[in-house]
């Protein structure tokens, strides 16, 4: 007689029916909808899709001059250019009835998720990573990325006036919303 595994016995060997899933895109409010700015909530994850980006573009232009420090002509450019992509890969989704953002350089969420890309998403990550580079200068942030990765996340993303600033990983709760100029 022929064995096989838990369930082989069940409808003459037709393989065991696949469990069902569904997912739902993630309810945003208005202000996740319509605002120009990045939301609150949002802002710890973007920082680091932003701090993901300008590290790859800025090793990517490194490793064309041999690993060198770049010219300041150079990461000027490489600056404005990871800055001015097209973000185009970021989205929102829901995880744990919590929403975040989800895109190259953020940590993996569940296998199983509907991200909503697009809209506005792009333009506030691409709005929020030239408001870092205005802040901070140019140098400054060379500076920590030639120190490494971390260093760079802790200047744009950690610092006393960061998004992450006293958060770990997750972001706390949405705050309260404060007027922006």
């Amino acid at each position: 007689s022929l064995r096989g595994g838990p369930g082989a016995g069940d409808m003459c060997g037709a393989p065991p029916a696949a469990p069902s899933h569904s997912a739902s895109a993630p309810q945003l409010s208005p202000e996740e909808r319509l605002s120009p700015h990045m939301p609150e909530s949002l802002r710890c994850d973007a920082c680091h899709a932003i701090a993901f980006q300008i590290e790859e573009q800025l090793r990517k232009a490194e490793g064309k001059v041999g690993k060198k420090a770049l010219k300041e002509s150079d990461y000027l450019e490489v600056l404005e250019r990871s800055c001015s992509q097209d973000w185009e890969s970021y989205g929102v989704l829901e995880l744990d009835g919590e929403k975040r953002l989800s895109g190259p350089g953020l940590p993996r969420q569940q296998p199983l998720s509907v991200m909503v890309s697009g809209g506005p998403w792009p333009s506030r990550l691409s709005k929020l990573c030239h408001g870092y580079v205005g802040e901070q200068g140019e140098a400054h942030i060379y500076g920590a990325h030639r120190r490494g990765p971390a260093a760079l996340r802790q200047l744009l993303c950690h610092g006393d006036k960061g998004p992450c600033a006293g958060r770990k990983d997750r972001p706390d709760p949405p705050k309260a919303p404060q007027n922006e100029l």
